[in-house]
């Protein structure tokens, strides 16, 4: 069979295509694309974002829900589609506005294969049918067509309405590559039709008529109360720029499915990021996504910048997220084969850069670009720059750029925080895999970057991390990168209580839309374009990642929260998920260098989902209960997929529809684990009096054990389980059940 049979089935039927209105069905490469012709304007539009205007609905992970809405020429259309069963879709579609009389307007099904096998049309059954290696696809409309017509290509339907007009019926025809059946906005300002695969015709047939008469089934909201829609926007960013890569046959989530690159475009540090949201519902497509990333691995040991179709920058690298995110997708999924797949290349990517980018020897790195490959920009400071990923940044405003060692003069704080959070993920990494010399040479590497960066990268007149000129001085211009020592854990107490001043200050970072990448006072703020000024979801979503690091949870949900109103801004008026925010009126779209549906602007709603439900690298799984009423998943967790509430104070945990845990303690329980035969969690407030935690996997004559802390705590029966009593619990302490394993009970 050709095509690419290894595609789940859940996915197999998609938004496949840079079209995001047309239905692929990859393992064959089956094709029904929608084509949109205004007379008024005598235009033929395909539904290309780059070309057309196309608002981004709701997207599940897979193809159980496809929303988008298109418009040419004042006429909207809403599509809708949805899997009936793994091989069965149904699509429909309606007309909300006109821009012109309805007759004039066409929307036209074109039904093709990938491999140009020939379409037929039959008029008696109302059915386009097209036969692939003894599979045959059938595509049944639930009004026939006002005309079907024949073509050789796609692009030639489209010359033919702009040459011909919507009144021309020369090209009428029942067999050809492509064939149109088309519709119009006077007849049909409605309407839906089946797609079915099948081993016969006949059976083909059958399907696709009856998926008119079903509805798919219904997608609930994800997340509802406290940050309502975070969970949705999440999936539907995931869900919208995964698409499937032509030149390397492989599925993945990119980063934009909008820009123009060539067939396929991988930056390593967003691909990472693209890998982590994925893994929030689906590990396989986390797992790929990290596998891309990470096919960009060169020979001399760095992961390539970027590689697209036409380019591949093996000269210099990008940020190393790529442990952390591999970490965090374990401790979500609980699958050591995630950590298996990266950990050559990632280790191999951390000893790449001590050894090629610390010219002096010192233990601090500056972003270069080596004397391999091709890459636009190679050799240059502006491909040096490319490193940190902060291209024209103000940070680098003083850097110059020295051709010898081809790096530039700077210690860059922000890469040199990301390399020791990298290292110190490796290590916790190399120890699961049993790997104890490499865990020990990581962990020694983590702790003498963190020395560094808080003795060498620390300006004590001004009370904040910087980068600095090798030979000396500090650079004027600062970046939320001086909070990057949180996350890596290299600020002593005392700098971290001094961070909170600038975090908070209006004139610097404060403000009602946080964190410019270039401070309000910085004269590069006002610029307003690109690195210099404006707003990245992914410098917030670290920042935000330090802050829980070291306890700051105040300040943390404080910029959860303000990220996620800066979100909802764009996103709830005009499904906008931006690439980069104007940091004065938290608009996306004000200049020309910001996408609009970029793949890390899911990191500010993910920041508030993890504000109840999370995992972070330090504490693991977190629960958060803070009495605020709200419903949230399904999202994936190390028992499969599971469903937070919180209703009437108490919070309760959910595999499936199944309860686990529910407890009224207000607060966080951190270091959440379910094993077979193991309770166990950290109670990071302490508890009030009466506060009461209840496992309803377990049962009262289960339990072997339960300690908190040191001392003994009994177990109490409790309808559908067992109650534990955590009064005069102090923050801190530690639970622990030992129970005896009931197989129908404990979560996976």
């Amino acid at each position: 069979m050709r095509g690419h049979s290894t595609i789940p089935l859940s996915s197999a039927w998609n938004s496949w295509s840079t079209r995001p209105a047309e239905l692929v069905y990859r393992p064959l490469g089956f094709k029904v694309t929608p084509v949109l012709y205004s007379s008024r304007l005598r235009r033929a539009g395909l539904i290309e974002p780059r070309k057309d205007t196309v608002r981004f609905g709701r997207h599940s992970i897979g193809n159980r829900l496809i929303e988008l809405e298109a418009e040419l020429a004042g006429t909207k259309i809403s599509f809708s589609a949805g899997a009936v069963d793994p091989f069965v879709m149904r699509g429909s579609w309606s007309a909300s506005a006109f821009g012109e009389w309805g007759t004039r307007f066409w929307l036209t099904l074109a039904v093709s294969a990938e491999s140009g096998e020939i379409v037929r049309y039959d008029h008696e059954a109302g059915v386009a049918l097209i036969e692939i290696d003894r599979r045959f696809l059938a595509v049944a409309s639930a009004d026939a067509p006002i005309q079907v017509t024949a073509h050789e290509t796609i692009e030639a339907l489209c010359t033919d309405f702009e040459t011909n007009g919507y009144f021309y019926t020369a090209t009428r025809g029942e067999a050809a590559p492509v064939l149109a059946l088309r519709f119009n906005m006077e007849m049909m300002r409605s309407g839906a039709y089946g797609l079915a695969v099948a081993d016969s015709a006949a059976l083909a047939i059958e399907k696709a008529k009856g998926a008119l008469a079903q509805q798919p089934d219904a997608v609930d909201p994800l997340h509802r109360g406290r940050f309502d829609g975070a969970l949705d926007a999440v999936r539907d960013i995931v869900g919208w720029n995964t698409i499937w890569d032509p030149v390397n046959a492989r599925a993945y989530t990119a980063v934009t499915r909008i820009w123009n690159l060539g067939d396929f475009a991988v930056w390593y540090n967003d691909q990472t990021f693209a890998a982590l949201l994925s893994s929030v519902f689906d590990i396989d497509l986390a797992r790929q996504n990290m596998a891309v990333a990470l096919a960009g691995a060169t020979p001399q040991g760095n992961v390539a910048c970027i590689v697209t179709s036409n380019d591949a920058w093996v000269d210099r690298s990008q940020p190393p997220t790529g442990a952390l995110v591999s970490w965090l997708c374990y401790l979500r999924s609980g699958e050591r084969s995630v950590l298996e797949a990266s950990y050559e290349a990632l280790a191999r990517n951390q000893r790449w850069w001590r050894e090629n980018r610390d010219p002096d020897g010192v233990g601090l790195i500056s972003c270069g670009t080596g004397d391999v490959g091709g890459g636009l920009y190679k050799g240059t400071v502006f491909g040096a720059r490319n490193e940190t990923g902060m291209d024209n940044s103000a940070t680098h405003d003083e850097a110059i750029y020295d051709p010898k060692t081809r790096t530039l003069s700077t210690f860059d704080l922000g890469l040199n925080c990301a390399l020791a959070t990298d290292a110190e993920m490796l290590g916790k990494i190399a120890a699961v895999l049993g790997k104890a010399a490499d865990a020990a040479e990581f962990s020694a590497l983590a702790a003498r970057s963190r020395a560094l960066i808080r003795t060498e990268l620390w300006d004590e007149e001004r009370g904040i991390f910087a980068n600095r000129q090798r030979s000396g001085g500090f650079v004027r211009s600062l970046s939320p990168t001086s909070f990057y020592p949180l996350v890596c854990g290299a600020a002593s107490p005392e700098q971290a209580e001094r961070l909170l001043a600038h975090l908070a200050d209006p004139a610097t970072f404060g403000g009602t839309f946080p964190l410019p990448n270039a401070t309000r006072d910085d004269p590069a703020f006002a610029e307003n374009v690109y690195w210099r000024g404006r707003i990245w979801p992914n410098v917030n979503y670290m920042v935000w990642l330090g802050l829980r690091r070291y306890g700051l949870m105040a300040e943390a949900t404080e910029l959860a929260q303000r990220s996620y109103d800066l979100f909802t801004k764009s996103w709830r008026t005009d499904r906008i998920a931006a690439e980069n925010y104007n940091a004065t009126t938290g608009e996306a779209m004000d200049q020309g260098d910001t996408d609009p549906f970029y793949i890390w602007a899911g990191l500010l709603p993910l920041m508030a989902a993890e504000e109840t439900v999370g995992f972070d690298p330090w504490r693991g799984w977190t629960l958060t209960n803070d009495g605020q009423d709200l419903s949230a998943g399904p999202f994936l967790s190390p028992c499969g997929p599971a469903q937070v509430e919180v209703v009437g104070g108490i919070l309760q945990l959910l595999a499936g529809e199944r309860p686990l845990l529910s407890t009224d303690l207000r607060g966080s329980l951190s270091t959440l684990t379910f094993e077979s035969g193991h309770f166990g969690c950290v109670l990071d407030q302490g508890a009030a009096d009466g506060a009461m935690l209840t496992l309803h996997h377990i049962a009262f004559g289960d339990v072997i054990m339960a300690r908190l802390d040191d001392r003994p705590l009994p177990a109490l029966p409790a309808e559908g389980g067992v109650s534990f009593d955590l009064t005069g619990a102090e923050k801190g302490a530690r639970l622990a059940i030992w129970h005896r394993p009931a197989l129908s009970k404990t979560p996976a």
